[in-house]
């Protein structure tokens, strides 16, 4: 399997009007065993469902006679002003949509003013995403093995310039993606996980009917313990801010915070890890009232759209974490794809904003929300 030729950066065959469009368009070029890689989830995907169905049963009660003309979408995430209340979610491999991958996309996120999230999995090294872009690059780290290893990535980021540190916490073992493993997933020569050391990448080259590659490769790298006391040891490690990403219970909220995280992302990894747990969207509220105003909670999973990222701050979030329509828009049409998904979600934003009679994304933390309608 190779990745399918794209149309040149600068370039759609088509011009969407939504987020959602993008889907159509990097369905019409991805190879099916990308496509699923991507879209799929673990199990039989009901948390995967679960993710879209709560978002669609968040009605926002919007407030009239506002006086609203011109909303504002920016906001502040981490101390650091931008231009939504948005940051571009880690996700590993982007060289499987489109051959610039993850300095593209980089360098999208920062022509529109929000950071973007870079996987320990990603195609591209961390210095090479970094001087991709003008914006900040967060760094996302996946609990490894080798602890030298770890702290090799720690040293690596923070002289790349990276703004934050988000570790995933929610992947001891990798969730079964049985899509994955029906084709016998496996990455191609050309796509690696350029972070780490060569060995065992070999493992997700590796092809094996009714076997995922990438699942054997991360269970030989990632370590299956993590621990409170390993959290401390990276507080420990870094003054830069610190992110906990993989947050459900508002118990684990709270413990976070205790341990002097800065943020936490209520995130159920896109419905890939465990099929059964709640989908973010309900889970938010309580992970909000849990920690009040101690740390900041950004949400993920399920999140498609502009009127999306609205229901998310009604919910409480200070901040949104969009993942799959950016690889869409990547895999469509490279840079000019991505940055015209994210000029998209900035009319979709602030025409919610504006319908809700909020000035500004602080103003929707304020809308109130029913369920189911």
């Amino acid at each position: 399997m190779t990745v399918a030729p794209r149309p040149a950066d600068g370039q759609l065959d088509q011009s969407p009007v939504s987020l959602a469009d993008f889907a159509d368009l990097a369905r019409e070029v991805l190879p099916a065993e990308v496509w699923d890689f991507v879209s799929g989830g673990s199990g039989v995907e009901t948390t995967l469902a679960a993710n879209r169905a709560a978002l669609d049963r968040v009605a926002v009660l919007p407030r009239v006679l506002a006086g609203v003309e011109q909303p504002r979408t920016d906001a502040v995430l981490l101390g650091r002003a931008q231009s939504m209340p948005v940051a571009v979610a880690p996700m590993a491999y982007q060289r499987l949509l489109h051959p610039d991958g993850e300095p593209a996309l980089a360098a999208a996120a920062g022509a529109a003013g929000v950071p973007y999230v870079l996987s320990t999995l990603s195609s591209a090294p961390i210095e090479e995403v970094v001087a991709a872009t003008d914006g900040p690059v967060w760094f996302q780290l996946y609990w490894l093995r080798d602890r030298a290893l770890v702290a090799d990535l720690l040293d690596r980021a923070h002289a790349a310039g990276c703004a934050a540190l988000m570790v995933t916490v929610d992947v001891p073992v990798l969730g079964r993606r049985l899509r994955d493993a029906r084709n016998g997933f496996a990455l191609p020569p050309e796509v690696i996980a350029a972070n780490l050391p060569g060995g065992r990448d070999d493992l997700a080259h590796a092809g094996t009917p009714g076997v995922s590659a990438v699942a054997v490769h991360t269970g030989a790298v990632f370590a299956p313990v993590l621990t409170w006391a390993d959290l401390a040891w990276l507080r420990g490690r870094t003054r830069l801010p610190l992110l906990v990403k993989g947050i459900l219970d508002p118990r684990d909220a709270v413990r976070a915070a205790d341990a002097g995280v800065d943020a936490v992302v209520v995130s159920n990894h896109g419905g890939r890890q465990f099929d059964g747990a709640p989908a973010t969207a309900t889970m938010l509220p309580e992970v909000v009232a849990a920690v009040g105003d101690r740390i900041e909670v950004l949400v993920d999973s399920g999140v498609r759209s502009g009127t999306d990222v609205l229901r998310a701050l009604a919910l409480g979030a200070t901040g949104v974490l969009l993942g799959r329509p950016l690889l869409w828009a990547l895999a469509a049409g490279g840079r000019a794809g991505a940055q015209a998904a994210l000029d998209l979600l900035a009319v979709e934003l602030r025409d919610g904003l504006t319908l809700t009679g909020c000035a500004d994304p602080g103003q929707a933390r304020r809308l109130r929300t029913l369920t189911g309608g």
